[in-house]
């Protein structure tokens, strides 16, 4: 008998053959789903206990730590310290100087055993003891005689120009907003504390006046804040990220947001009610460059082919696998590893003072390029090993969805490896928020940008804020459109101090 094998055979034994295939193939699918779901656990488990027992999330090195090491002068001290002591040696030189003679108690002048006589020729100019002291602030009220001068009929009358003020009929001077400032922008002080700190000064300044002060210094120095902006945009390279700031609202508060947009030299700070892509759109819309960004698609309006390019964060690609460290150590170590080889290249450049430079695009284009190629084959290598929802599976799917914008600064040596100096730039708006908690409307929100803009700058290119704002304040209102840039913090000069005699007069 000849059997035709392209027959089917139906019989009782398939039929249960098929019914326990359905059942092991079900559970596999159920065996995949709980080992996922454990990878998943396992990865909040190790976060959990990092934050329970371990002081909260575990810190990541930075890769800037872990290539000094061994990076020392002879002496033993990192070359930067040695400068910072320096400068601040030179600085403490600086300081005004008062002395203060300390004289020989009477019971201390005992006769001498050889002679006889008790100590009076002094010797030498005695000897020095050097304390730096602080010497509490205090209020002023400056008095301004306005000058009166009338004809000898009596019918032509001229009166002196008065002190420039930032609030016309105002009775604040720029020196106290510009305090009020930086006491609350570069110093995160809320505002009700530093009304507080006037009132120990003895000058009892209400609350509500402190916060119309601070808000009035927005309103005033707001086209220097444009012209900021401006000048941001108009850059090829910009960083760009944004963190939660809370605004009061009816019975609760709700969740804005305050952006920074910066480039080489110039920061800028702009809040919004929400973290949708127009504030991107305020800002860059219609300007052409590159963006470094996080992954996150706010930005996607601003990075068309017709606008700006968009480069990606290496450092956001290192958090996230080591954050996978404890549920896939050797992979994880192996993808910092390669990640730290181009920091290595960043490091060796800076060092050698040669940052973009033609040596610079070298090194990139070989060792940067043979560092990153490694890394995607570790990803092909291993993406479909780990879970897609597991810590190691999130780290290969965000570096695999970003390796475009991760791999763009290999080509263009103005583009940086990571968006740190945008992260940076909002740790003063993290501490502030820690402080003062919320703002009160979108235009409180709008004005506290405006002069955390003013501040920063003025600390990237070392102007001290108290100084300059008290200047600029009360100019920017009558100064040409022309030549506000002459105010900007990078063109700043400070003004010459007021002569030793006839200091209490103007002309």
């Amino acid at each position: 008998m000849v059997v035709n094998d392209a027959t089917p055979h139906d019989c009782a034994w398939r039929a249960e053959v098929d019914e326990l295939k359905a059942k092991v193939a079900e559970r596999d699918e159920v065996i995949a789903k709980q080992s996922e779901m454990l990878e998943v656990f396992a990865g909040q488990l190790a976060a959990l206990q990092q934050k329970v027992f371990g002081g909260g999330q575990e810190k990541m090195p930075s890769p800037k730590d872990e290539l000094r090491k061994g990076n020392r002068s002879k002496s033993g001290q990192p070359k930067r310290g040695d400068d910072k002591r320096k400068s601040n040696a030179a600085a403490r030189k600086k300081l005004p100087e008062r002395e203060f003679v300390h004289r020989v108690r009477q019971e201390d002048k005992v006769a001498c055993t050889e002679c006889g006589e008790p100590p009076t020729r002094q010797l030498g100019e005695g000897k020095v003891t050097t304390l730096y002291e602080f010497v509490p602030a205090h209020f002023e009220q400056h008095k301004h005689i306005r000058e009166t001068l009338v004809c000898r009929c009596g019918s032509h009358i001229v009166t002196a120009d008065g002190p420039a003020k930032v609030i016309d009929k105002g009775r604040y001077g720029p020196g106290l907003m510009a305090h009020i400032i930086t006491g609350k922008c570069a110093d995160s002080l809320p505002l009700y504390r530093i009304a507080k700190r006037y009132h120990r000064y003895g000058v009892p300044i209400a609350r509500s006046t402190v916060g119309t002060l601070f808000h009035n210094s927005a309103e005033a120095i707001k086209p220097l804040y444009d012209l900021i902006f401006s000048h941001i945009a108009a850059q090829a390279v910009v960083q760009a990220d944004e963190t939660p700031m809370a605004m009061q609202a009816k019975g609760k508060c709700r969740k804005g947001y305050l952006w920074t947009f910066l480039c080489d030299d110039a920061i800028g700070y702009r809040f919004a009610a929400t973290r949708s892509g127009e504030t991107p759109v305020v800002v860059l819309g219609g300007t052409q460059g590159t963006l470094v960004v996080d992954g996150y698609s706010g930005y996607n309006a601003v990075c068309t082919p017709q606008s700006r390019q968009r480069a990606g964060c290496l450092a956001h690609a290192r958090r996230k696998f080591f954050e996978a460290l404890k549920t896939a150590p050797m992979v994880a170590e192996r993808a910092m590893g390669l990640i730290l080889e181009v920091y290595r290249v960043e490091h060796e450049m800076a060092e050698a003072g040669l940052t973009r430079s033609a040596q610079h695009g070298h090194e990139r284009a070989t060792r940067s390029r043979a560092a990153m190629a490694e890394l995607r084959a570790l990803i092909d290598e291993e993406h479909d090993r780990h879970l897609a929802k597991g810590p190691m599976g999130k780290a290969l799917t965000y570096a695999d969805n970003q390796w475009t914008e991760l791999t763009r600064f290999i080509d263009d040596v103005e583009v940086p490896v990571d968006n740190n100096a945008s992260e940076r730039a909002l740790r003063i708006v993290a501490l502030g928020r820690k402080n003062f908690m919320f703002v009160g409307h979108v235009e409180a929100g709008q004005n506290l940008g405006v002069l955390y803009t003013m501040v920063a700058n003025c600390e990237l290119h070392g102007v001290n804020p108290l100084a300059y704002l008290t200047d600029v304040l009360p100019r920017v209102q009558h100064t040409r459109a022309s030549k506000l840039s002459d105010l900007l913090p990078w063109n700043w000069k400070p003004p010459d101090p007021p002569k030793a005699s006839g200091a209490n007069e103007s002309e």
